[in-house]
Formats: C-alpha cells, structure tokens, sequence
C-alpha cells in the first residue's frame, strides 16, 4: 500500500472538511524565509510528485476561519449535521505514527473527543476514549489490497489533507490555473519551497491555495487555502511537528481499558463478495441521492444533485434553518470559500462560487 495514501487518510479521520468544486479548504502557520537553491515552480511540481515518505511521526493541526457561525451542540436527529458543521468552525488536533503502508497509529485531540485508530498488519483498533469503546478489526491474508482500492475510491472525493490538496493540485493544473512560487518557508521545523496555485478567473471565492512542499523529501507539510482579495488563509491543516524516523515498535500495539466495550470484527475472507458488497452500497447510495453533474469547469465549477436528494427531515432540521439563510429558490449556507444551495425540491448545488452562481446554475439544470 502506497503510505502517501495513508498520509491522506490521517488529517481525514481528524478533518473531515469540504472540497467543493475544485475548492479546497485547508491551513497556513507561515515561518520566516529560509534559504534554498533556487527552483521553478515545475521542479517543485516534480519534486512534490516524486516524493516518497515511508516512516515519520508528527503533530498535524487544522484551522478554520470561514465565516460560519458557531453552533449549539445538539442531539437526535441533528447530531450528523452538527458535527460536519462543527468539523469546518472548529480547529483539531492529531498525533500520527507511520513506519511504512501497513503500521498506522493516529490519535485525534480535539473537543469532539479523543479517538484513536491503531493499523498494524493484519489486525486494526478504533477507540473512543468518551465512550469507553473499542473495535478490532481483524483482516485476512490479501485485504488491505481491496480495502485499499476500496478507500481509493471514497478518498478521491472525501479528504482533505497536505498530500490530498497536492496530488488534486498536480492533476487539476491547466490553462486555467498560475503556479508560481513564493519565498521559501520553514514549516514543523523543516524548510520548504512555497507553492502557489491561482485561479486565473474571477468567477471563484478562491484567491489561492498554497502547498509548502519539503525541499528533502517532496512531502507536503502544509495546505492552505486564502479567499479573494484577502490576504491571510480563511482554513488550513499542516504539520505542526515532524519528524522523519520509524516509530518505536511499541507504538503500533494497542490493549483496551479493561472496563471498555470492546466488539470483535473480521472482514470475510473473500475478495468477491467484498467487492460484491462495496458494488451493492454503491448502487443503493447512487439510487437514493443520485449522482452530481458538474456544471462549468475549472476553479468556477457547480457539483449539483438531483431533485429529492435531501430528506424533507433533514431540510427542515433546527440546524439547518439556523445555519443556513432563505433566498430565492431554496436555502444558502455562504462561507469564505464555498456556497451550498438546498433547492426548495431537495436538491443540492455547491462550489466554490457565491450564492447567486448557484441559483443560476439551479435555474438551467
């Protein structure tokens, strides 16, 4: 398993922020400039692209500033919405340990509670330090193959990380985007060059999105997303603390309280009906809320949704009435960097565009 895909996937357990059209919302924690031989902004795609980092251990730390109001903690039926809200106002914390694709462990400090998820071969461990739970996941001969194909899949829309914004960044480079580069920066204690990405269009909240790439490794260390015509970053998430060794052994082994609950899983050892099963979920996800359609292309792109997408118990949730503003058409959630517009027939549009983008787009779909 290529550990640039668990990189990804260790601020996502922590972070679960939204890319929306081609926006991506992540952190900045500048350092002074520091000297480096000089490169262009296509040797530091390079260097990115090439980078290959098996064993480190750090501190990865995510902000928020996009505008959005803070909100009421809440049970029932709003507590899914509630968290994903809160995932973007909030700031988060987490520890990772890495020593190569398949020993993982990843502790998430935050006030949503302490979680922690320990990978080590065959045998994996969730635990809620709230709830006093605890799952081990035991997978057999040949299943972190399909697990990770599986998680490929899901990765490529869901996470929103360092090396995620850098790998969307090196295949969304076109015409309609300038790379350049800024003064070098020290980022966790390392020096890094400081990548650049424009949109080359005004019809986007986004003003750029910055990539500090180490200038040894090619692996990125920081992610930050700044909004149009501001000057600082409206969200990031970046290394706080690195440090480039394999853990101690002793890391990756993990004993539950002894008062916890503990539930036992192994994955069945049969790579058909794994993939049977993944193909059922899929097909019965897309038939209940459908498929989006891209409207436009580029940074001034619209992900929209079917009609009927949105429960009607969802649409009228307390939550979402105090989060979101009525306009014409439906309602809008607006941020710094991103619009959502829950149409009054269930659908859903988004991007990285403002709100009247959106119902133009709703109005021709």
């Amino acid at each position: 398993m290529n550990t640039r895909r668990w990189q990804r996937w260790i601020p996502a357990a922590v972070i679960p922020v939204a890319v929306v059209g081609g926006a991506l919302a992540l952190p900045l924690q500048a350092g002074a400039a520091v000297p480096l031989p000089e490169r262009s902004p296509q040797e530091v795609l390079t260097l990115l692209a090439e980078s290959e980092v098996e064993s480190f251990s750090g501190t990865v730390e995510q902000t928020s500033d996009l505008g959005l109001p803070s909100l009421p903690s809440l049970s029932g039926q709003d507590m899914g919405l509630g968290a994903g809200l809160e995932a973007l106002t909030a700031d988060h914390t987490a520890r990772v340990f890495a020593d190569g694709p398949q020993r993982l462990r990843l502790q998430v400090l935050d006030e949503m509670g302490e979680r922690e998820l320990v990978l080590d071969g065959a045998q994996a461990w969730t635990y809620d330090f709230r709830e006093n739970e605890a799952v081990r996941l035991t997978l057999p001969d040949g299943a972190t193959d399909r697990i990770e194909s599986r998680l490929n899949e899901l990765e490529s829309e869901q996470t929103l990380t360092p090396s995620a914004i850098a790998e969307r960044a090196l295949a969304a480079i076109d015409p309609s985007t300038e790379v350049t580069t800024r003064d070098n920066v020290r980022v966790a204690g390392r020096a890094a060059y400081d990548l650049v990405l424009s949109p080359r269009t005004a019809d986007t909240l986004v003003g750029s999105v910055s990539i500090a790439v180490d200038a040894e490794t090619g692996m990125p260390l920081r992610a930050a997303i700044t909004a149009r015509g501001e000057s600082t970053p409206a969200a990031s998430v970046a290394f706080t603390e690195l440090t480039l060794a394999a853990p101690a052994d002793d890391l990756f082994t993990f004993s539950p309280p002894a008062d916890a609950d503990v539930t036992e899983k192994t994955l069945p050892d049969d790579s058909a009906q794994f993939e049977a099963r993944s193909g059922e979920h899929d097909a019965s996800h897309d038939a209940g809320h459908g498929k989006p359609t891209i409207v436009g292309t580029g940074w001034s792109a619209v992900a929209a949704l079917p009609a009927g997408s949105v429960p009607a118990d969802v649409s009228s949730s307390p939550l979402l009435l105090e989060a979101t503003t009525a306009v014409t058409g439906g309602r809008a959630l607006s941020t710094a960097l991103f619009s959502v517009l829950l149409t009054d027939d269930g659908g859903v549009l988004a991007g990285a565009v403002p709100v009247e983008q959106l119902q133009a787009a709703a109005a021709v779909r």
